[in-house]
């Protein structure tokens, strides 16, 4: 099966992903220092700070739809459901959460909405593919 410009969009959403992990990660890390994160983590751990807040929110987000993108994307690829809905979705849907992740880290209200409802509208795209 040849790589797909949607199967290529589910493939950077991976490292998107991975990108979010790190991100947050490394925000945690800078507050509660490496001699926790090396740590077996027991204990009372404080909240996390704003930016390190912001960041593990953000991957959360991400990976309550991640599962169900990326099911829609395989079965709409395997079912030979690809076309403009794909296409147009996973981009959309890749870009979208592309450009959460700073909105959210620097707190931008509104605008993050917006952009979040881009994502799902590519997400629903893609499902709706599925059935048409």
């Amino acid at each position: 099966m040849d790589m797909t410009p949607e199967f290529t969009l589910l493939a950077l959403t991976l490292v998107l992903a991975l990108v979010q992990i790190g991100a947050a990660g490394l925000a945690r890390t800078a507050e509660l220092g490496v001699k926790w994160n090396a740590g077996p983590r027991d204990g009372e751990v404080p909240p996390p700070g704003r930016l390190a807040g912001r960041l593990m929110r953000a991957q959360a987000n991400l990976f309550e739809t991640l599962p169900v993108f990326a099911a829609a994307v395989i079965m709409a690829q395997i079912a030979g459901r690809d076309g403009a809905l794909t296409f147009v979705g996973t981009h959309l849907y890749f870009f979208g959460r592309l450009a959460y992740l700073p909105l959210y880290a620097f707190g931008v209200p509104y605008i993050r909405s917006l952009v979040w409802l881009v994502a799902a509208a590519g997400l629903v795209m893609v499902i709706a593919a599925l059935f048409l």
